[in-house]
């Protein structure tokens, strides 16, 4: 059953930038994940998807009726969906229970829950000036949430925190998707996150959506060294016919027999803990190959193929 409709959407703005017929629908309880270089447009999509910003053309859809833009009405904003910007702000030196009493209309059992799932329960009396910035986004989310949303959008909801909190993060909106049952819709430059959270990803370049679908095809399959480079490392790789086709890291073997007529020097090999990115120059370019056992050293004269070439 769909909950978010998206159709048709134009926005122009005085820079000269320009969402160009965005149209994407959202199914109840899914989680998609929006990637983009930026200037792609993804934050002024979520905002109109929020009804804070003002489309030219098209319409938003939830739940089975129109999203309003700011020009509909004296109040900015849809009650069901909620938008965290980069730059939220909590209010200053109150306690954190003030900030959330303010908006509550929750039983104090769900606020006890929802307080829980945002590990936010021991900041309560604390003053919002005493919060790191971790906390305060914690508490800027369950605010949110306080008003019982069914969308809830996040742009860049990971950017300018640390490792610790990163994960504590991303355990908290996994919690919220499936304890409160809201779906979501985050932006996110981390390919990692948008890959092992997102149920469906939206890639866009320029104002457009140049490719969507599952996180699986969507990485195998990239429609262009774009989309290919907004998800992960990648190599070009060319058979003998000419044909170009994008190849993963980890799809690509290094041997130092001679399996392949494209050969090498490996001149770097990058340890990233649990496995090695290891650089191999040509004559022509360059290629990047994932190994979890090192089997290779530097200087290394080794041929390089694609897993399903040695099939």
């Amino acid at each position: 059953m769909v909950l978010l409709q998206v159709s048709g959407i134009h926005k122009k703005n005085e820079r000269g930038f320009e969402l160009k017929d965005v149209s994407f629908s959202q199914q109840w309880y899914q989680q998609i994940a929006i990637a983009g270089e930026t200037g792609s447009g993804k934050s002024t999509l979520l905002r109109i998807i929020a009804g804070l910003a003002q489309q030219d053309a098209g319409e938003v859809i939830y739940d089975g009726k129109k999203v309003p833009g700011p020009n509909d009405q004296l109040i900015p904003g849809h009650p069901k969906i909620a938008y965290l910007s980069q730059q939220f702000e909590l209010p200053h030196y109150l306690r954190v229970e003030q900030v959330l009493e303010y908006a509550n209309k929750l039983t104090q059992r769900s606020a006890e829950q929802l307080f829980q799932i945002c590990r936010i329960t021991h900041l309560l009396k604390r003053r919002t000036d005493q919060l790191s910035g971790g906390e305060q986004q914690r508490i800027a989310i369950a605010r949110l949430l306080i008003g019982s949303p069914g969308l809830l959008l996040l742009d860049e909801p990971y950017s300018n925190t640390d490792m610790i909190h990163k994960q504590l993060l991303k355990a908290i909106i996994e919690d919220i998707a499936e304890q409160l049952k809201i779906s979501i819709i985050m932006v996110s430059h981390d390919p990692v996150d948008a890959l092992s959270w997102a149920d469906e990803i939206l890639l866009m370049r320029d104002g457009r959506i140049i490719q969507h679908g599952m996180p699986k095809e969507v990485y195998r399959h990239p429609v262009d060294n774009y989309a290919a480079g907004l998800l992960g490392k990648y190599n070009v790789w060319e058979d003998k016919n000419g044909v170009q086709r994008i190849v993963r890291p980890e799809d690509l073997v290094l041997s130092r027999k001679h399996i392949s007529d494209v050969k090498g020097t490996v001149q770097n090999i990058i340890f990233c803990g649990s496995y090695y990115d290891v650089e191999v120059y040509t004559d022509t370019r360059m290629f990047t190959s994932r190994m979890m056992n090192l089997t290779i050293e530097e200087g290394d004269i080794v041929t390089v193929s694609p897993v399903e070439s040695l099939k």
